[in-house]
């Protein structure tokens, strides 16, 4: 109340929502316990179930589902807005953009963002979702949304479930076929993301379009 929330450490701020550790450990020092087994990083914690998260002395099931519950209220304000359509003019704006949606699925999926000349996010559209390592991308689909918005520049991202930020041979080949195949509509391929849940790789600013 004094201090504000922002002045809370995240082992605080879920010590407040369990309410009470156990008969020998704090609220807090069971939630320190609790984020160095996620290795103190929320996107890991988020993905805990209520049954590891009563394997804690003190964590209930009412406290296992408070603990999800938060989380995944934190994971919706993230979407929504993600979901916004803002503008973008860096690699790390796009990275911002996309990575609540698809920065930790188990499958790969590719989106399209159409850019008006402005770099405002006119749309954006999922164009392929595949399985554990690999999704097909179809170009005509690609130019067919893109035309309908009436863009003039065009990002396409792409996440990696296994976490490489490499890109694969795929990766290079589909890239080279939307920049054609853009500079014969004259809509500009601006980028290629590969996005994984902390980290991003950009084909632009490392020079490869």
């Amino acid at each position: 109340m004094l201090k504000g929330k922002k002045s809370l450490s995240d082992a605080e701020l879920i010590a407040i929502l369990i309410g009470s550790g156990s008969k020998n450990e704090s609220a807090v020092s069971l939630s320190k316990k609790i984020l160095i087994s996620a290795n103190n990083n929320l996107n890991e914690l988020a993905k805990l179930s209520v049954e590891e998260l009563t394997k804690f002395h003190g964590i209930g099931t009412a406290k296992g589902i408070a603990i999800i519950t938060a989380l995944e209220l934190w994971k919706r304000r993230q979407l929504e807005t993600a979901l916004e359509l803002p503008k973008v003019s860096t690699s790390k704006g796009v990275f911002h953009l996309m990575q609540p949606i698809i920065g930790d699925l188990q499958h790969e999926e590719f989106w399209a963002i159409f850019l008006s000349n402005s770099n405002k996010v006119i749309a954006k559209h999922r164009l392929s979702k595949g399985g554990l390592t690999a999704t097909i991308v179809d170009v005509r689909l690609l130019y067919r949304k893109a035309l309908g918005t009436g863009c003039v520049g065009v990002i396409v991202c792409h996440n990696h479930p296994s976490g490489k930020l490499i890109p694969s041979a795929a990766d290079m080949e589909i890239t080279q076929k939307i920049k054609d195949a853009g500079s014969t509509l004259d809509i500009k391929l601006l980028d290629h993301l590969i996005i994984t849940e902390k980290l991003y790789f950009s084909f632009a600013d490392d020079g490869i379009l």
